[in-house]
This record gives structure tokens, C-alpha cells and sequence, in this order.
């Protein structure tokens, strides 16, 4: 039997509820909401215009907003890192599904609820250097800010809380565990789980709070791909460097003074 409802983590002492949606919101969200916003390549100076009077503001978070990624961290934890590295480099190369290849992973790692936890106080997460005073200044200037991720929202929540981001504007996957704390694997209904998931966020986010200028920033390839519905994306190799994204991104940064530093200049 899993913990609480089908799709419950344990986080905590508590059993939290997975954020949910109503019926066929997921396709509504995931393709109809998408096709509201038109594909269109902004400026060098259009992107700092939008950055510079943002609604809200995206993070990834693995190799972004922390040094480390996720599910690795937990792979090594569980003593099965260079296995799950291998399979996400076979996985690289073919045409897997981000849900396909997320599945796989965690049913080698199947990590437990105790196993979580540990790597969460003996092994925190990294933030990366400027965080923490980025966000404090968007908070500042009445910005939302959020953190959409492919990895675990116990891990992420974690990371919130170190940046004052309510654990609502959160959203990552759910793993879920047996009452005697045995992995049960993921919540499959969040959008996280799915590929095109981070746009799908976004999309979801702008029409619940009729956001007009929202921000994505990360570092990989599926950040890249939430813009649009995201209206401008920057891209960030503070940690690694994803050639593919270096490439195309019209505003590609290092360190999050950058973005600090254009937000005073203003």
C-alpha cells in the first residue's frame, strides 16, 4: 500500500499532497495553453527589457540554482552512480522520453523514504554563489519567483526554504514510498514528469496569474525549450556548460552577479 493517496510523498513527519489538476487540464495546459503564444526570437535588449520588468521569474534547478544534479547525487548515495550515469548517457543518444528515461533511472536507484532524507541532512545541496542575493532582490522588487524542476520535490523544497520561495511555488516530481518507507515509485500526473514539462509550467502559471513578462533560466536543453510560453529565456553555465545552449542563447551568463548587476543598472 503506498503512503496516504495514491501519488502522496512523505515529506517530513507529514504526508503532503501532490499538487494536482482538474481533470484534462494536463492536455489543456500541455498543448492548447502552448499554442497561445506565438514562437518568436527576442533581442539581446528585448531579453533584458523583459528580465528587467518581469511578473515572474523560472529557475531550473540542477546545475542552476545548485552546483549538483539531483538524481546523480542520489544515485551515488544509494550506491549506484556509475550505473544510472551510464544509463543517462545511453539515454542521450536515442529517442527516450524524459518519463521513460526518469523511470528507468529511479528503478535501478530506487531510492527509500529514509534514504531521501539522509541525503537531504548529511548531503545538502549546493547553492550556487549569487542565489540567494538574486532572488532576495527580485522578492525585493515584488517579483514571483519560482522553481521548476525534473528532480524530487522533497530535494527542492530543501532548496526553497535556503531562498525564502514558498514550497507553493514549487514544482518538481513526486517520488512516492510504501509504508514501511520502500520506494513506490513517482507521481506520473505532474507535469515535471513529463517531456515538455517545464513549458507546460509556464504555461499553466501565466494563465492562473495572467503573468505578461515571465523569465526561464537554466541550463540545459529543457529550459531552453519553455521559451515560449516563456517570454524570454537566459541561459546559465555558472556550473556546466551545455554547448548546444551557449550557442543559441541570446543572453548566456556565468554568474548571477550578471543579472544583479543589470537589475541596479536600471
Amino acid at each position: 500500500m503506498i503512503l496516504g493517496k495514491t501519488g502522496c510523498e512523505k515529506g517530513g513527519n507529514s504526508f503532503i499532497t501532490p499538487r494536482s489538476f482538474a481533470a484534462g487540464e494536463t492536455t489543456t495546459t500541455g498543448s492548447t495553453i502552448l499554442r497561445k503564444f506565438p514562437k518568436r526570437m527576442a533581442s539581446l535588449m528585448e531579453i533584458k527589457e523583459i528580465f528587467c520588468n518581469a511578473d515572474a521569474v523560472c529557475f531550473d534547478v540542477d546545475s542552476t540554482v545548485i552546483k549538483e544534479e539531483g538524481i546523480d547525487e542520489l544515485a551515488k548515495f544509494c550506491g549506484v552512480g556509475d550505473a544510472v550515469a551510464e544509463m543517462t548517457r545511453r539515454a542521450m543518444g536515442g529517442s527516450v522520453t524524459f518519463k521513460a528515461a526518469l523511470t528507468a533511472r529511479l528503478g535501478l536507484i530506487r531510492p527509500s523514504w529514509e534514504q531521501v532524507q539522509k541525503l537531504i541532512s548529511d548531503h545538502p545541496p549546493h547553492l550556487t554563489p549569487g542565489i540567494r542575493e538574486l532572488v532576495s532582490r527580485l522578492h525585493q522588487r515584488g517579483v514571483q519567483v519560482f522553481l521548476i524542476s525534473g528532480g524530487f520535490q522533497s530535494i527542492v523544497e530543501h532548496v526553497a526554504s535556503q531562498l525564502n520561495i514558498p514550497t507553493a511555488n514549487v514544482f518538481a516530481n513526486r517520488l512516492k514510498f510504501y509504508f514501511n518507507g520502500e520506494y513506490a515509485g513517482f507521481d506520473e500526473t505532474q507535469l515535471t514528469a513529463e517531456s515538455g514539462g517545464k513549458g507546460k509550467v509556464i504555461a499553466h502559471l501565466k494563465e492562473q496569474f495572467s503573468f505578461k513578462n515571465v523569465v526561464m533560466i537554466g541550463d540545459g536543453a529543457t529550459d531552453m525549450e519553455a521559451c515560449p510560453p516563456a517570454d524570454c529565456f537566459i541561459g546559465f553555465g555558472g556550473n556546466v556548460i551545455r554547448k548546444q545552449v551557449k550557442e543559441k542563447a541570446k543572453w548566456y551568463i556565468t554568474h548571477f552577479d550578471e543579472l544583479l548587476k543589470e537589475l541596479e543598472e536600471r
